[in-house]
């Protein structure tokens, strides 16, 4: 008689019957005020899910799909609302952020509305939400039914005003109806605010806050004195704003103290000044709205504000009265103008019959420039920014080459500086102009669901002038910038020599690349659970090696002239790796910290610029070698670890691509770095093998290339058939190892001697050649038996062998062997139908998890000792000498090690720190037993003990995304080599296709399916919304779905993978933006489609034979076959403005 559906007449509260919803989310692109959106139905019957709201400026928007948010400008130091985890700001919406009440007349009767409160539902209503394809606007609707009204309200920016929300309500009906309103926003920070305060101790925090309403209603929020037990007086000079518009008779209130009262009927008083409370802007308004009519507000908040700046918005308000409306929806279309150059700038713009493609290549595009930054203005570098970059990089440069600087124009062409500056002869200034990168917008991936990520989105000074910069982490911001390269092809250059000057003597990169800096590392933290120091590994090979890929695609010939050019660098980081024998010892702590060398570094920087962090000479001068020695060094670091069989040592302290596979480090051995060192060692005998000239080489780095190349080739009879035994897998080991040791001693304690060598360029490539062969016989040896491939094995140690053991199948070994080079064709097929049957498939989601969820143990059967062994020696002891504190045995006689003990380590403190003196006799044995209970030597980390990020049943986007750009590749290598093979990849290739959230439901999804995310966990939609290196790797998988083939500094057109669905079946204007910043429309009719490459259009249309038209402004050119040739691609990639379009004629036979 409990259930509800038993109930006379339903569940009531008092005397009102609640109006379950029982209706299903629904999602649709639509057109809204000419642009377009989506739009999602019943988004309150989704579980809450997290958005990212962009703008063209320096604003963040971080909002929960139930209401609650967090926004502000520059960082999470200066925010409206509370900077909070996302958890957090789920549950916090009640009370912060937008809050709404009325009491509505109508018919004789007073009725109480809460928008948006889902509980009690008293109304009948329909609740929407809307996204606009640019992401600067985001709109929470509610219908309610029963009323007759509408209420709406947008979230927005306006860089010359603030944070706007825009609200609406419409009368649906004819009827009259009276409306006595409180709207506004509560819990504003004021100025000042710190975060670690408000997350701990926000109550006093509060008891700081002075609330006040100023002239012209202008809510100010401010702390009256800056938080501090000193000695001293702090002024709190700054304040936070909110005022509105647009409503008559408007009472405001700086906190929520009447709400209550409003709910319940009360009257509501202005409040001139609340002191130490929280702080909120509501604004009490009474109105008639006639039948049909629509009210119309908005309010304004805005941070960091001064008495000048509050004095200048007082005048504004006053002089300007409702007009005011006018000029903030004017700075919002300019943010949207803005962002459209933005976008249009990075070929973000796609006029399709499909709009989900459309708007999710706009997506993908907006987030990877978000993370990895915008060129600024073409290929035109500013002299002001180029002379402060020279200045900070190494002020000897600058002050040598003042007047060479100076003479230059106020604006130059990337490639004449280049140019010029290598004319010089002088290294220093070559490298430091080459490795000149003029990117804006860009900013660290952080947001409330990666608080650990800290962001600062700088696009101004402290003078209010533009400044350009960038800022990411090592594993991030080089695979956004390869994405966004494609579109400004010719800083390839550049981007590869700021990857390469940045990489250390011994083959490793460091963690932060910003432009004010350089590069930053990590220093010790002993005691942050979550700090640790030491090198990532595979990225370095297959970020880097990409970038190069590139630049021989788009400007070949490059790489060949700059294999001599002494202009690279190296990074000067102050970690030292171990000696090889002490990393036998111990592998999980390798690296010392040279603190003496830090402090040096940062000394000399004071003097001599950023530049101080580079490897010097005995002069202090920065120590030049070539580009030939810098693409070997990473390679020698990865081959001198290569346990034959097993995979790269992970021995540098920190995991891979997957850095939830934290506790792998030490034992564990990845294939992974193994498949792609396979397509880089390939890459790199293309390269050299032409070239006969011998290279020149650092002493040192030439001993050590001697060094590995003898032990690979005396040992090269043990490989090709059968596995090797252990003793040869850890002789080969300890000789690869040794070379090393001997190599980073000699360099850690002298640097280079500054003496070069030649080295034969044909034995350079007889070392890769004969190392392609150890890699070609391990990935061999890991292939298991239903096509699946290792990703991660596991090494164990004894006296004189080097034993492998096997983890799960994992996602990243399947993405990176299929990237390889090594599986082709009809392998490459079976291999995704393995992928699609194994444990690694969630069908839920057509899609794989990084690996296979697998059932634990329940926390009473963990940390259970067999039965069998109470009768040995260890555990007898224990029980008769009542070693509690070491095991105990529970009331039910089952055997346990005492909670406290997290690990081994603490299990032999424990035994050692024991009054007991026979306890240290049963040490090895007690360990053995705790390895036989937890089984740490398998343990990967935090991949197998969480559930959410890259934890157990996770879907990780960005990998998914990785099959996706293998798929590609390899259905294109068939097309080249072997066409019988196309159809069966081009399936997987949409089978991995479908499995990615634009193509799903909201519902299914979770969240806005165009929008990319970071990860799905199993028991909740997608998580982490926006800069994910997904959209890097879609990036580059849409062109090549256009057919968009860079080959040989030409453009094929090779649309094996186009779908005959894209192309529109009506009329429709496809916008874009120019060179120049205009934007303009392009009329495409049925049967064609649009999209920018280089900011040219490019319009397909059906037709019975492939034919290309290129339109200049010399005149109109047609070209016989698939081919734009240099002559013309050139002009494209340098974004000449010469070529004005592209149209091309598209076999309706070829597509899909």
């Amino acid at each position: 008689f409990f259930s509800v559906h038993k109930m006379s007449g339903g569940l009531r509260i008092a005397d009102a019957i609640m109006k379950p919803t029982s209706v299903t989310p629904d999602g649709e692109y639509i057109e809204r005020d000419g642009e377009p959106w989506f739009k999602i139905t019943n988004y309150d019957q989704m579980t809450p899910f997290f958005m990212s709201i962009v703008s063209d400026t320096n604003f963040w928007l971080f909002v929960s799909s139930n209401g609650g948010l967090s926004c502000g400008r520059v960082s999470a130091e200066y925010p409206i609302f509370p900077y909070y985890t996302v958890d957090k700001i789920h549950d916090e919406h009640p009370n912060t952020g937008p809050k709404t009440a009325m009491h509505v007349e109508k018919g004789g009767k007073t009725y109480l509305w809460e928008p948006f409160v889902v509980h009690p539902a008293l109304y009948k209503t329909t609740r929407n939400l809307y996204k606009n394809q640019i992401g600067n606007m985001l709109v929470f609707e509610e219908v309610n039914e029963d009323l007759g009204l509408t209420f709406s309200y947008t979230w927005c920016s306006a860089n010359s005003y603030g944070v706007v929300r825009k609200c609406s309500l419409v009368n649906n009906h004819s009827q009259e109806v009276k409306v006595t309103l409180l709207d506004g926003l509560q819990n504003i920070m004021a100025a000042n605010y710190v975060g670690f305060l408000q997350d701990c101790m926000s109550n006093l925090l509060d008891a700081y806050k002075w609330n006040e309403l100023a002239e012209q209603q202008v809510g100010v929020y401010c702390l009256y004195a800056k938080l501090s037990d000193r000695a001293e007086a702090l002024e709190s000079l700054k304040a936070t704003t909110v005022w509105h518009s647009g409503l008559p008779t408007p009472k405001v209130c700086v906190s929520s103290n009447q709400l209550e009262s409003f709910l319940s009927g009360g009257a509501v008083k202005e409040e001139p000044l609340v002191r130490g409370q929280r702080a909120s802007f509501l604004v009490h308004s009474e109105f008639v709205m006639a039948g049909q009519a629509t009210q119309n507000w908005m309010m304004v908040a805005e941070v960091e504000q001064t008495h000048g700046g509050i004095s200048a918005l007082q005048q504004t308000l006053a002089s300007e009265g409702s007009g005011i409306t006018a000029l903030v929806d004017a700075d919002i279309a300019k943010g949207t103008a803005n962002m459209k150059r933005i976008m249009g700038a990075a070929d973000g713009f796609q006029c399709l019959q499909d709009e989900a493609t459309s708007t999710h290549h706009y997506a993908n595009v907006m987030f990877n420039c978000m993370r990895g930054g915008i060129y600024d203005n073409n290929y035109e570098v500013s002299k002001k920014d180029l002379l402060a970059f020279v200045a900070k990089r190494n002020k000897n440069v600058a002050e040598q080459y003042a007047k060479w600087l100076n003479d230059f124009p106020e604006v130059i062409h990337y490639l004449e500086l280049i140019e010029k500056a290598e004319a010089t002869g002088d290294k220093n200034l070559a490298r430091v102009c080459t490795e000149y990168v003029p990117v804006t917008w860009s900013r660290r991936h952080g947001d409330p669901s990666r608080p650990w990520n800290k962001f600062n989105i700088i696009l101004k000074d402290q003078d209010g002038e533009k400044i350009l910069n960038f800022q990411g982490n090592w594993r991030d911001i080089f695979q956004n910038w390869e994405a966004l390269t494609i579109s400004f092809p010719y800083y390839f250059t550049s981007i590869i020599a700021k990857f390469l000057n940045a990489s250390t003597i011994d083959g490793y990169n460091p963690y932060v690349v910003n432009k004010a800096e350089g590069f930053a590392w990590e220093c010790p933290e002993p005691d942050h659970p979550h700090a640790n120091i030491g090198y990532w590994g595979d990225h370095q090979i297959i970020y880097l090696l990409k970038l190069l890929e590139w630049c021989q695609c788009f400007n070949p010939g490059r790489l060949e002239e700059d294999l001599e050019k002494d202009r690279f660098s190296y990074a000067n980081v102050p970690y030292e790796i171990r000696p090889y024998d002490k990393i036998v010892e111990d592998a999980k702590d390798t690296i010392t910290f040279n603190w003496e060398k830090h402090h040096h570094i940062a000394q000399l920087q004071q003097t001599m610029g950023a530049d101080a962090k580079l490897v010097l000479d005995a002069n202090n001068a920065v120590y030049h070698v070539n580009l030939a020695e810098k693409l070997l060094v990473p390679l020698l670091a990865k081959s001198s670890n290569f346990v034959i069989e097993g995979g790269i040592w992970l021995n540098t302290q920190r995991p891979e691509w997957n850095d939830a596979n934290n506790a792998i480090v030490g034992f564990g051995l990845s294939m992974v770095t193994v498949y792609y060192m396979r397509r880089y060692t390939t890459f790199m005998i293309d390269l050299l093998k032409p070239v006969t000239k011998a290279m020149e080489m650092s002493e040192e780095v030439a001993e050590w290339l001697a060094g590995l190349a003898k032990v690979y080739a005396d040992h090269v009879n043990l490989i090709g058939g059968a596995a090797i035994n252990e003793h040869d897998r850890r002789k080969i080991l300890d000789l690869l190892g040794n070379v090393a040791s001997q190599y980073r001693l000699k360099v850690y304690e002298k640097g280079f001697s500054g003496k070069k060598t030649s080295v034969d360029t044909p034995k350079i490539v007889a070392f890769l050649e004969c190392l392609l062969k150890f890699i070609d016989h391990s990935i061999e040896q890991n292939r298991l038996p239903e096509g699946i491939y290792h990703a991660y094995n596991l090494l164990t140690l004894g006296s004189d062998t080097a034993e492998i053991s096997y983890l799960y199948p994992m996602l990243e070994g399947q993405v990176s062997v299929l990237s390889s080079g090594r599986v082709k064709g009809e392998e490459a097929a079976a291999l995704f139908k393995s992928m699609y049957a194994s444990s690694m498939y969630r069908k839920d989601q057509h899609t794989f998890m990084l690996y296979p969820d697998r059932k634990l143990k329940g926390f009473m059967e963990r940390n259970k000792i067999p039965a069998e062994k109470i009768d040995s020696p260890a555990v007898k002891y224990c029980l008769e000498q009542k070693l509690t504190k070491i095991l105990y045995k529970d009331p039910k006689g089952d055997l346990r090690f005492d909670s406290n003990i997290s690990n081994a380590k603490e299990l032999k403190a424990a035994i050692e720190s024991t009054q007991s003196p026979g306890l240290k006799n049963h040490t090895t044995e007690l360990l053995n037993l705790y390895e036989l209970v937890f089984n740490h030597r398998a343990f990967t980390g935090r991949s197998g003990t969480m559930f959410g990020f890259e934890g157990l049943g996770c879907i990780y986007w960005h990998m998914v995304s990785k099959v996706l750009l293998a798929a590609q590749e390899l259905t294109y290598d068939a097309v080249d080599n072997c066409p019988e093979q196309v159809e069966a990849l081009r399936k997987y290739y949409y089978d991995v296709r479908a499995g990615i959230g634009f193509n799903k439901s909201p519902q299914v999804y979770g969240a806005f399916p165009c929008d990319p995310y970071s990860h799905t966990p199993s028991y909740a939609g997608a998580q982490q919304p926006g800069m994910t290196g997904q959209v890097k790797e879609e990036v580059l998988t849409r062109y090549s779905e256009l057919g968009l083939r860079i080959q040989g500094g030409s453009i094929a057109i090779v649309p094996r993978l186009l779908r005959r669905a894209e192309f529109l079946e009506k009329d429709k204007k496809f916008e874009h933006t120019t060179l120049q910043g205009d934007i303009v429309t392009t009329p495409l009719k049925v049967g064609q489609l649009g999209f920018t490459y280089c900011q040219v259009p490019f319009v397909y249309s059906l037709g019975s034979e492939i034919s290309i038209t290129v339109a200049a402004t010399t005149g109109t050119t047609v070209l016989k076959g698939d081919v734009i040739p240099s002559s013309w691609a050139k002009k494209i990639f340098g974004r000449t403005g010469e070529v004005t379009r592209i149209d091309v004629q598209i076999p309706e036979k070829v597509l899909i």
